[in-house]
């Protein structure tokens, strides 16, 4: 070594998630720069980092020293009462790994810490401390420490001097020459006080000191941005005086040389850290495997079991398949296939992966739960065998080796879909097949993307948070952006950063902390199943606030473990397809199978072609129904196309274009061999898949088909030496087969072409049997398809901008499909079906969600109809009905049919309530009116005559109402009132815009919503780049609109939600289908519309309606609003002639207080504004008439 030996062992990374902020990797690089050969990582009471760390340490040939700066209970962990604060709740302490049986025992410790001490903070206590100090090494902790704190209460008090050595007498004989009194220097004076005492005690017990450096960042420079996290972890402004900070900015990752200038005379103890280094060697079993057992029946193997499986079920899928099953038995080319693969499986250690597999999907089925694989693993004829997958690899040419081969060492990844609302049944049950302990839900970790360091970062200056969003909307809305991309794409970002100091400070502290660990989460998806206790392998805890195990791993760690990882995912479309067929059941007696439905059926195709497949799986977009359109699609193999053909690569590259013209035979396929028009005949010569590009490579170039996906790996991340290595391959294989080398290098550059762009086959094959299943149901069973996609809509309601909901409603309108309004009466908690209606879920009502609609549903369902308002407090519990929620439901016109207005049902909520609490105390407490038996006599007072008489409430508020707790206009809509002035000035309304051509210009009146400001891509310096897209409804629909940067740096303060305005811009058609947006040119305010567009007015006098008086009177008003505007009459006389004159010494100004006096005076319509619009294009630009 050429440094003086030294190496840290208390140090904090960002995974110290409250004071944090070192990135592992900058922290070990720092380690090397310093010349240090080891480093240890000791966050506060967690080990998510440990995995993390030890790998990128070991790769940078860093000797890890896993560790732990752990929380010590003053007695018992289970001890949870009477601290006053976190300081008083524990102790802190150093643990480092000496070895693998001690990072087992860190693993224990830190598992019994989450899920058994936590109070204020993840505990042990000196039990298990003990129970598991084998292969640990011990430091004595710092100022926070047990042994410190009676250090610090003084050296001079012999009580205070015994209490620290009975502490460290304690310690040294758990860890016998394990322990060490920890002595630190940051420049604070308690460590310089502690160092004092802790060094005389030390002395005097004959115990070895080591100097630590307590790091929490890597530079001197991260200390501000450090003080930031802490702000932003403990919810406070950074000016405040009371919170917790760190002074000064020496908690930093020093060089040897920096140590030992901080520790005069205390050499040695610098170098013990060096020792301690050296005695540590954790050698962990990475890449080994410890998946559970499962057990096989008649004691067969589980390749012989696996086997079994696998001929039972391909016999069970081929049932009336002559070419794969004949007379009973599976034909040679299954049988060959599917030894092939179980010989793959068997050489590989994972006969027990599929069975486990199997498993729960076999559950799921006997449960009537939905499943499905998705990914390469489709291509798998195991998977198929198995019911894990439902579309057979034969028949459509799914690759085996794309989802496993002999080289691989990583196990195989089988996502399964299952119905979203019941995976959780799933996994409770794989948690008792493989037991509590040996199961549970991967942790994840919240990091601080650009947008959340931004607002985070600003909070914790105190920043207006008006100033924090308007910096955030200047981020270009981009995957995985950074700030300094993003202040390289944004003009207004830098402009802003460059002139403004006090944002310049808050970018500048956000990219320091950018990309750290935020939070602890549970991950959507994976769970992570074991052989014995997980606590053997991985550390587990808690996410803050909720009971669920997770590991303190993340994924990637969890697997570099050995551990097995299973991906559970919650497919939405899944629970419709099995609501579709309940409802089906219930309306028809019919009971169908989607997996039986015919994939020739001429109607599902028609719906296809027409695009109409809005609620379709996968095929729901606007781009991708115009491509539907185009495509035409009428066999399987279209649909499995389509959506691998619908991403940017294929559409810029032109891909999508040359397969649709080639299908319609408007271009000739072109095939180089005979072979390429085998693989590439099903694409229309296009190269659409990964699988046909390994075929092309195996079957041309003699490449096996393992080694093909290597090679589309390399394209795709442009690993030159690959590339070449297996172009070299390729073209010598395919001279070999008879191809001209020219033919064969030309064949090589399209691989190389569309290599990157290809898709996964088998995964885009699982998927479009999905797509065609929820196709047929709209196309055979429309009411019951629509109705179970409203109902699967419910969970993801968005009552502030319209959503999918009130979208498939309109659908449901278009296909002549009636929703019944929402009534307690009628509507069940979910969406139903009877007599082919629709009736709207009470649970799709804001508030009602949850028990609210099974409590209203289960009552009447039980005790019949309510009456009114008053018999529906009295029935139904307020526990599950409170007022929020009837307020809700007289919003929503639910108690619409009592026959009450909605402004009398909620004068006397408050009084039905108050009856309905009375009565339900009565009939709990077992008392009955003395007079019961006569409650229902003839003159008993009725609602009615309870309810008060007053007006209804305004309509436009009842609008309001409606559309806040619906989504949705119920009973008229707000537009109603504009629509006089819309109409005289609109070219078209949004359901007219479908046969207009490409370019057409339009004039389109309505309101604004669901507003979006976004960014520019590579705008030019000095150029505006920030622009808007919204949503323009009218009373016939709704259009996608969007002002690009020059039109809103012009006109952007007027696009306003809720606002009504008349827009004038050209229709944009691509791809031509009949989905249009609109690139809006010029945008007016209603309020604007008349002085914009009106030349003036004319007044109409009838002289049988009118006197001579009134002509004075109209004189009168006009004179007080002069302007620039006509003024003509029309008189119509007695004879019922009109007489038409034209002022020529008055013009005036047409205000809207003109019109409401001339109203008054005149009535509604004694006058009509004289207006002109645009001449508008049909295609082009626009013409303005003079």
């Amino acid at each position: 070594m050429d440094t003086r030996p030294f190496v840290h062992l208390h140090c904090h990374s960002h995974y110290s998630l409250l004071d944090g902020a070192g990135d592992i990797g900058k922290l070990i690089g720092r380690c090397k720069d310093h010349g240090m050969n080891a480093l240890a990582l000791t966050d506060h009471g967690n080990l998510h980092g440990a995995l993390e760390f030890y790998r990128k340490a070991k790769s940078a040939q860093i000797n890890p020293i896993v560790g732990y700066e752990a929380y010590i209970a003053p007695g018992s962990r289970f001890d949870k009462g009477g601290a006053g604060s976190s300081k008083d709740a524990s102790y802190h302490l150093t643990l480092l790994a000496k070895n693998r049986t001690g990072f087992k025992n860190l693993v224990k410790l830190a598992s019994a810490a989450s899920l058994e001490g936590f109070y204020f903070k993840p505990r042990i206590d000196k039990e298990i401390l003990k129970a598991h100090s084998e292969g640990i090494i011990c430091l004595s902790g710092c100022v926070s420490s047990e042994f410190s704190r009676a250090v610090l209460k003084g050296t001079d008090t012999a009580d205070a001097v015994d209490e620290a050595r009975n502490i460290a007498a304690w310690f040294q004989k758990v860890f016998p020459d394990r322990y060490y009194i920890e002595v630190m220097n940051n420049g604070v004076d308690i460590q310089r006080m502690q160092l004092e005492g802790a060094v005389d005690i030390a002395k005097q017990m004959g115990l070895p000191v080591v100097t630590t450096s307590d790091t929490h960042y890597v530079d001197p420079e991260d200390a501000e941005a450090q003080d930031v996290m802490l702000c932003i972890n403990t919810g406070r402004f950074r000016t405040d005086q009371s919170r917790m900070k760190m002074d000064g900015n020496q908690y930093f990752l020093r060089s040897p040389e920096q140590m030992y200038e901080k520790f005069p005379g205390l050499e040695d103890a610098v170098a013990r850290s060096q020792e301690i280094a050296d005695s540590v060697d954790i050698d962990l079993e990475l890449g080994k495997h410890f998946f559970p057992k499962f057990e096989c029946p008649d004691e067969l193997t589980p390749i012989e079991y696996l086997r079994q499986l696998c001929i039972k079920g391909l016999k069970d899928r081929y049932q009336g398949n002559e070419e794969r099953l004949v007379d009973g038995e599976l034909t040679e080319v299954v049988v060959a296939r599917l030894e092939r693969e179980l010989g793959v499986i068997e050489k590989l250690g994972f006969p027990t992966y599929f069975l486990i597999n199997f498993d729960f999907v076999h559950h799921a089925r006997s449960l009537g739960i939905w499943a499905t694989a998705r990914g390469s693993g489709v291509g798998a004829i195991v998977c198929y065998a198995l019911y894990l997958s439902h579309v057979c690899p034969l028949e459509y040419d799914l690759l085996f080796e794309r989802f496993l081969d002999e080289s691989r060492l990583e196990p195989p990844d089988i996502d399964i879909d299952f119905e979203k609302e019941r995976r959780v049944e799933i996994i409770q049950y794989v948690k008792e097949r493989y037991g509590n302990d040996n199961v549970c839900q991967i942790g994840t970790f919240g990091t601080l993307a650009a947008r959340a360091a931004i607002k985070d970062v600003g909070r914790a200056l105190g920043i207006p948070l008006m100033r924090v969003n308007q910096v955030t909307e200047m981020v270009p809305d981009e995957l995985k952006i950074t700030i300094s991309k993003a202040l390289e794409k944004s003009d207004d970002l830098r402009l802003t950063y460059e002139n403004d100091a006090e944002i310049r400070e808050m970018l500048d502290l956000a990219m320091r902390i950018e990309g750290l660990a935020r939070n602890v989460g549970t991950h959507a998806a994976a769970v992570v199943i074991a052989d014995r206790p997980l606590t053997e392998f991985v550390p587990l805890g808690r996410v803050p606030g909720k009971q669920d195990v997770i590991t303190q791993w993340a994924m990637k760690d969890v697997e570099a473990a050995g551990l097995l990882k299973m991906d559970f995912l919650g497919l939405r479309n899944l629970t419709m397809l099995s609501r579709a067929v309940a409802f089906v059941k219930q309306t028809t007696g019919e009971t169908i199978d989607p997996l039986k439905f015919p994939l020739k059926d001429k109607a599902t195709y028609q719906l296809l072609q027409r695009g109409e497949t809005k609620g379709v799986f996968q095929l729901e977009s606007g781009g991708i129904r115009d491509l539907l359109q185009r495509m035409k699609p009428d066999s399987f193999h279209d649909i499995i196309a389509t959506a691998a053909l619908y991403r940017p690569g294929p559409l810029e590259g032109g891909m999508v274009d040359m397969y649709v013209d080639i299908k319609h035979g408007r271009l000739q396929p072109e095939y180089k061999h005979p072979v390429l028009e085998e693989i590439l005949a099903e694409t229309n010569s296009v190269m659409v898949y990964q699988e046909q590009v390994m075929r092309i490579l195996n079957r041309l170039g003699g490449i096996p088909l393992a080694s093909a996906y290597t090679c589309i790996k390399a394209i795709s991340k442009k690993n030159e030496d690959l590339i070449n290595e297996n172009r070299d391959k390729f073209i010598s294989g395919s001279v070999e087969s008879g191809l001209a080398e020219k033919d064969a290098v030309e064949i090589w550059s399209l691989i190389q072409k569309f290599a990157g762009y290809g898709f996964n086959k088998s995964h885009s094959t699982a998927y479009a049997l999905i797509a065609f299943q929820t196709a047929y149901l709209k196309a055979h069973y429309p009411v019951e398809f629509m109705a179970s996609l409203l109902a699967s809509d419910i969970s993801s309601r968005n009552f502030k901008r319209k959503d999918p909901m009130v979208e498939h409603m309109e659908d449901c309108e278009r296909m002549g499909i009636e929703v019944v309004n929402p009534d307690v009466n009628h509507s069940d908690a979910d969406f139903s079906v009877n007599d082919g209606k629709i009736y709207f879920a009470l649970s799709a009502i804001k508030g009602c969600g949850g028990s609210t609609g099974v409590a209203i549903e289960t009552e009447r369902k039980k005790n019949g109809p309510f009456k009114d308002i008053f018999d529906f407090c009295e029935r139904v519990d307020p526990g599950a009905c409170n007022k929020s929620a009837i307020e809700t439901l007289i919003k929503a016109g639910a108690m619409d049919s009592f026959g009450a207005k909605r402004s009398q049902l909620v004068a006397v909520m408050e009084r039905a309530m108050q009856s309905g609490a009375a009565a339900l105390a009565d009939k709990k407490s077992g008392q009955a009116s003395l007079f019961g038996d006569f409650e229902e006599e003839e003159d008993a007072p009725t609602a009615a005559d309870t309810l008060p008489d007053m007006e209804e409430t305004p309509e436009r508020q009842k609008l309001i109402s409606e559309k806040e707790v619906l989504g949705f206009y119920l009973t008229s809509h707000p537009l109603a009132e504009y629509e006089p002035k819309l109409s005289a000035f609109r070219s078209h309304q949004t359901d007219q815009l479908g046969p207009l051509k490409d370019r057409a210009e339009v004039m389109i009146g309505g309101m604004i919503s669901s507003v979006k400001i976004a960014h520019t891509k590579n705008s030019k310096p000095g150029s505006p780049s920030k622009y808007v897209n919204f949503d323009l409804e009218d009373m016939q629909g709704a259009i996608r609109c969007i002002m690009w940067p020059n039109g809103y740096a012009e006109m952007g303060e007027k696009v306003i939600s809720d606002s009504v305005v008349m827009v004038r811009g050209v229709c944009d058609k691509r791809g031509g289908g009949d989905d249009v947006n609109l690139i809006v040119n010029e945008l007016v305010p209603i309020d604007e519309l008349d002085g914009r567009y009106t030349r003036g007015i004319r007044v109409q006098i009838d002289q049988e309606k009118h006197s001579e008086e009134m002509l004075p009177q109209i004189r009168e008003i006009i004179r007080g609003y002069p302007g620039k505007q006509e003024l003509l009459f029309a008189v119509k006389v007695t004879d019922g002639h009109v007489i038409h004159m034209r002022s020529k010494s008055t013009q005036l100004e047409l205000t809207n207080e003109l019109r409401a006096r001339l109203d008054d005076l005149l009535g509604i319509g004694g006058y009509k504004m004289l207006t002109t619009r645009p001449q508008l294009s049909q295609g082009g630009g626009p013409k303005w008439k003079k």
